[in-house]
């Protein structure tokens, strides 16, 4: 992680931590997972915008998120970038972000990760390569994230923001780690391991919500 990255990111987490508990009642629970230090990848559910932030404001250290490049327009663009997140092409393989990602966890920092991709329910039921991709290259260990209360739904249609001073639960799971078989990168290796990461950050989901009632 670049020294400037390092310091944006510590600074996102400041301003991110105000925030949220300025907005909402974040509870977090676990924190204590997440190693204190060496590089990390936190792959977190995402079915809402501010699930982003809620993790950067209550994570116990920096993180830089892999965020759709579409979010880097304007001021909250201008915010992203001096935040130390990280720009990703969506459609096309994008070795830039793929480069400075491996650079974050090289030198020992924390990743951020959405495997689902995009918005939705939030349950981990459908996760990309690239979480596999990360782990397996970088060694790094995964702590699943589970947000929980950010996308609750009224009636047929989620509100564009959760209610003010609703409680919103950050649940983190214990770290794992992810290996193949000979160190193999193929497109099998890559695929056998996002299936078991998929039932491990399922099964935390599930936990997770157990432990809170949602």
């Amino acid at each position: 992680m670049t020294p400037s990255g390092a310091l944006g990111a510590a600074a996102g987490r400041r301003v991110a931590s105000g925030v949220v508990h300025a907005l909402w009642r974040p509870r977090t629970l676990g924190a204590w997972r997440v190693p204190a230090a060496g590089p990390v990848i936190l792959a977190v559910n995402h079915a809402h915008l501010v699930d982003g932030p809620l993790v950067l404001g209550t994570a116990p250290r920096p993180v830089r998120f892999l965020v759709k490049r579409e979010a880097f327009t304007g001021p909250a663009g201008a915010l992203l970038r001096g935040f130390g997140q990280i720009d990703v092409d969506r459609g096309r393989p994008d070795r830039t972000a793929v480069t400075s990602a491996l650079a974050v966890l090289g030198a020992g920092g924390a990743l951020g990760i959405f495997p689902e991709g995009s918005r939705g329910v939030g349950d981990f039921a459908a996760i990309r390569a690239g979480l596999a991709y990360f782990a397996l290259r970088s060694g790094a260990p995964v702590v699943p994230v589970a947000v929980l209360g950010s996308g609750e739904r009224r009636g047929r249609v989620i509100s564009a923001l959760p209610p003010v001073r609703g409680r919103i639960d950050v649940v983190f799971g214990d770290p794992f780690t992810v290996d193949s078989p000979g160190g193999r990168r193929t497109r099998a290796a890559l695929d056998e391991a996002t299936a078991r990461i998929r039932l491990r950050l399922t099964r935390h989901l599930q936990d997770a919500g157990r432990r809170t009632g949602r």
